[in-house]
């Protein structure tokens, strides 16, 4: 039997057929694996920096509220983040964000009747960006149409996963 032939640290009996002690695998795994180096801050959840949590908010925002009518063809920068006092001395994010298109017709859409869809974009990404900012935030977004943006390589690669 292996048992005999290496000092094994645990044995689990498992039958991925029947569904049997496969939990059992990773649970004596994580037990058994030494604690490694922490590489980030244990308050760190993510790699991408905060214009860029900002920017996908914001075209999370965008591709919900616009359904199928603007079929992922928008991408967003932005442009301004600064952190300052109110006039009562409590912080506050200015932000300023553009969402650019490649047509100029689905500018239109996304900026809606009366800024109506721009407006509700803009309310919803703020919020989330204050929960994440754990602060107040002026979010000012335009748009601005980039014809054949998905051809260019430095902004396209902003969407590769890591």
């Amino acid at each position: 039997m292996y048992k005999d032939e290496y000092d094994f640290k645990a044995i689990i009996p498992v039958s991925a057929l029947e569904n049997k002690n496969t939990e059992d695998i990773v649970t004596e795994i994580e037990k058994l694996l030494p604690e490694g180096p922490a590489y980030y801050d244990v308050e760190e959840y993510t790699d991408q920096t905060e214009r860029q949590i900002i920017e996908e908010i914001i075209r999370e925002k965008a591709l919900k509220l616009l359904d199928e009518e603007i079929p992922h063809g928008i991408y967003v920068e932005t442009q301004k983040m600064n952190l300052r006092k109110t006039s009562k001395q409590e912080d506050i994010y200015d932000v300023e964000a553009t969402i650019y298109t490649i047509r100029e017709s689905h500018k239109g859409i996304i900026i809606g009747k009366n800024g109506s869809m721009l407006k509700k974009i803009g309310m919803y990404a703020r919020q989330d960006i204050e929960k994440i900012l754990q602060t107040k935030v002026n979010l000012k977004i335009w748009v601005k149409v980039k014809e054949n943006w998905q051809d260019n390589s430095s902004i396209v690669s902003k969407f590769k996963l890591k």
